[in-house]
């Protein structure tokens, strides 16, 4: 598009057709009253068509008339006229005048903080410890020293080696490394034994330090010393001296097969929710963090409720959330009657927290071989036991006392 083309774009204008005995008398008034126009056309010797600019429209129906022209507008071109159709719409203009605003004033504040990087450190402790050092929504983004703020973040957080603080508009984009954790280290001086941590049958033995005090297949049980920390050391051939024993700190690897036990229970009655039909609903708008509740309610009446809760946030179209939300809160007051529970269901519930609970105490170098579960009730109680076959490590390092 060429300049001349952007100029008329914004300045607007109007596209005329000047009908009469001397339309040229029109034309001449014109350039002598100084109306810019353009793009004169003659369809008959009677008829003129011409542009000119919107703010030279005003007053050429009366030159028209002096020249015993008839004036008659064809169309309209440009911002001015777009924006005079919209005159009486205030809502829009409102708007429009908002969006000017946000454009020109609003991005020059911080109203979305992202975190990028971390893993083991939880983004919500990255982002308070930020809060404390100025960075938050609705700060000044240009009054922010991003260097200082990165650096006190960093000497506050230690489990983050590097961070990097980029201000992009609205967004304040936080990159960080975390450290990486030390290996733990043995301390060899610390002397002692590896013994039992619970009964089973020895399958596997590996004495890296230390003498084995156990044979693959044996029995053992809690306590019972798997590899020793000492080395024998016997003299040489042929002397008489006595054997000699070098305390060492006993390492290893033991495995076995272990059986465990694990029981839970719970009541074959339950306490259930009777809802009332009772509710007070309370709005509230959030805004750079500050929330204003806008709601009249007296509040429930009942001690017992549920509160259900939701939230609409402000998106932009690239899902960038704002700080600006509005909020509903919903409370539905109940009363608690006795039920009885599903024995089936109850059943199923206990063995699958058994079995998780099983996989806690295995962890990672455990594995179960085979499980079998039995139940019964006991004093309106449902009970339910797991038995378990499995195969783990059953050493522990004990120090020497």
């Amino acid at each position: 598009m060429a300049a001349r083309q952007i100029v008329n774009l914004f300045r607007g204008s109007v596209r005329l057709e000047v009908s009469g005995a001397f339309p040229e008398r029109f034309l001449n008034l014109c350039a002598q009253r100084g109306a810019a126009f353009w793009g004169v056309e003659w369809p008959d010797s009677h008829t003129l068509r011409l542009t000119v600019a919107w703010k030279d429209r005003r007053g050429l129906d009366d030159l028209g008339a002096r020249t015993g022209c008839t004036v008659t507008e064809q169309r309209r071109n440009g911002v001015p006229p777009f924006l005079l159709r919209f005159r009486k719409r205030y809502a829009f203009l409102a708007g429009l005048a908002l969006a000017i605003l946000a454009v020109c004033f609003l991005n020059r504040f911080v109203l979305v903080v992202d975190v990028e990087g971390n893993d083991r450190v939880p983004t919500q402790a990255i982002l308070t410890e930020l809060r404390r050092q100025g960075l938050r929504p609705g700060v000044y983004g240009p009054s922010l020293a991003v260097k200082d703020i990165a650096n006190e973040t960093l000497l506050q957080l230690e489990d983050l080696s590097w961070m990097a603080v980029n201000l992009r508009g609205i967004r304040a984009q936080v990159v960080v490394r975390e450290r990486i954790p030390k290996p733990e280290l043995v301390d060899e001086k610390v002397l002692g034994d590896i013994v039992a941590e619970a009964p089973g049958i020895v399958t596997h033995l590996e004495a890296w330090s230390g003498d084995a005090a156990v044979a693959e297949g044996s029995t053992v049980l809690p306590g019972d010393v798997l590899i020793r920390g000492s080395i024998r050391m016997d003299p040489p051939q042929w002397s008489e001296n006595p054997v000699q024993w070098m305390p060492v700190r006993a390492m290893g690897r033991v495995e076995g097969r272990t059986w465990r036990t694990l029981s839970a229970a719970i009541p074959l009655t339950a306490e259930v929710k009777d809802y009332t039909g009772e509710e007070a609903t309370c709005w509230s708008v959030t805004i750079l963090g500050r929330r204003w509740v806008f709601s009249q309610n007296s509040g429930i009446t009942l001690d017992k409720y549920d509160k259900i809760s939701k939230t609409w946030n402000l998106t932009l179209p690239v899902d960038t959330v704002l700080p600006f939300s509005l909020s509903r809160e919903i409370c539905r007051g109940y009363e608690t009657v006795s039920l009885p529970i599903d024995p089936a269901a109850a059943q199923a519930m206990l063995e699958e927290r058994l079995l998780a609970k099983l996989g806690e105490l295995l962890g990672d170098t455990g594995q179960e071989v085979s499980h079998s579960f039995a139940a019964g009730e006991s004093d309106g109680m449902l009970v339910v036991t797991l038995t378990a076959e499995c195969k783990e490590e059953l050493g522990r390092f004990v120090p020497a006392g």
